[in-house]
């Protein structure tokens, strides 16, 4: 194979099948979600036992237990998949919302249209079901679809491109429209990111590694995040009964998630209330606490680095700082944060409003868990990932996420004079 010129003939197909969509009515891509869904529940049995390959492959080489429940199609996971399609249908169409129209004195009235992004191109690890997940936010938003899914999940990644085809036929809408990339190669990975004539963002959906390489070389925007480093803040008037709540389901309600706790901070008034009883709920989960030195004096916990304040863990893992005010807490985030979610505790108003505007990550909450920075909870319906930049969109990207705007002028033979 030619990788080049395959993934360029992908590029030619995806430009050309994305002006299709620009046609298509909400009905229509409605119908092919629908359609999709029901070939995903009509192949089970292909489904999985092309998933058999894959986990066969995945035993023979290594992978942990971890990763290869995460690439199980099972009849549960399929049976989710069809439901998010389902739900991803029943979503309002943001394409072609008209919005803010005014006149001007020159008679013109002018407007903004909601309207889409054009190609979108998703690189992604292990679970197969993003490929499901990734075409139908893409189809629904008017987008067509360019898929790399990871070499573990390809005997399964391929069944469903199957059955996405079939979906987008029987609504006579181009196949086209969602491509999964058939070669593992990384030469094309490099080509697709490399190809703006075609590909209008790139979205990469994996670890910190792989997100690094898709940024540092791509020639096309790249909506991502690299790091999840999330911190609560206990301000000097939290309610110590939220305070714990709060600090113990952003750390604990699943660690290896790019929205939980990685570092808490108390103020120093509150030190010595909260923390002994945080250690000892966070001791019953198993939870490795790394304190500054006022923590340490506090509670038992191991020394922290200046790395540590850094570090994604992941994991049963949690950073402790104590801090003078939220001042110093505002600026502890503004210097290890990756921007993504922070949150303070506090029944102070004017705390909370300095804290909602001086702090600058994608998500910023008031009294409430880490754990809810996600598409699903904002009410977006579902997600394609999280962005921790500033253009085009930042946080939970849904469909509306997946659209831009763009300017609109009606007149009636106006000129300008």
């Amino acid at each position: 194979m030619n990788i080049e010129q395959y993934m360029t003939e992908l590029g030619q197909a995806a430009r050309a099948a994305s002006r299709v969509l620009l046609r298509a009515n909400t009905e229509k891509k409605n119908r092919a979600l629908l359609a999709i869904a029901e070939q995903l529940e009509d192949s089970a049995e292909m489904l999985q036992a092309e998933n058999a390959k894959d986990l066969q492959a995945g035993q023979e080489n290594g992978l942990d237990a971890a990763m290869l429940d995460r690439l199980a199609l099972n009849d549960k996971v399929i049976a989710g998949m069809a439901e998010g399609l389902r739900q991803i249908a029943a979503l309002q169409d943001p394409v072609g919302e008209i919005s803010d129209m005014s006149f001007r004195p020159s008679g013109i009235q002018v407007g903004k249209m909601r309207v889409p992004l054009g190609v979108v191109g998703i690189i992604y690890e292990s679970r197969p079901n993003v490929t499901v997940d990734a075409a139908a936010l893409c189809l629904k938003s008017g987008n067509a679809a360019i898929l790399r899914g990871g070499s573990e999940a390809k005997f399964s990644n391929q069944a469903l491109a199957q059955c996405i085809a079939k979906g987008l036929e029987a609504a006579d809408l181009p196949a086209t429209a969602v491509q999964v990339v058939e070669t593992t190669d990384r030469e094309a990975v490099g080509h697709l990111i490399a190809m703006p004539e075609y590909v209008d963002v790139i979205i990469p959906r994996g670890g910190k590694g792989l997100i690094e390489r898709i940024s540092q070389g791509a020639c096309v925007p790249v909506i991502k995040h690299l790091d999840g480093i999330c911190h609560v803040y206990i301000d000097d008037d939290a309610d110590f009964t939220k305070a714990i709540d709060v600090a113990l389901n952003a750390k604990t309600h699943r660690y290896g998630v790019c929205n939980a706790m990685e570092t808490l901070l108390v103020a120093e008034s509150q030190a010595k209330k909260v923390l002994p009883e945080l250690a000892r709920l966070y001791a019953e989960k198993g939870v490795e606490l790394r304190g500054c030195a006022k923590t340490c004096a506090i509670i038992a916990a191991n020394p922290a680095t200046d790395e540590d304040w850094a570090t994604e863990y992941l994991a049963p893992i949690l950073s402790i700082r104590v801090v003078e005010d939220v001042d110093m807490a505002m600026d502890h985030i503004a210097q290890y944060s990756s921007g993504h979610t922070e949150s303070i505790i506090t029944e102070n108003f004017s705390t909370s409003r300095r804290f909602l505007a001086e702090v600058d990550s994608s998500s910023v909450m008031v009294n409430a868990s880490t754990r809810f920075a996600d598409g699903f909870e904002y009410g977006l319906g579902a997600e394609i990932g999280i962005s921790t930049d500033k253009f085009h969109a930042r946080g939970p990207v849904g469909l509306e996420g997946l659209t831009s705007l763009k300017y609109i002028v009606l007149g009636d033979g106006t000129i300008r004079k």
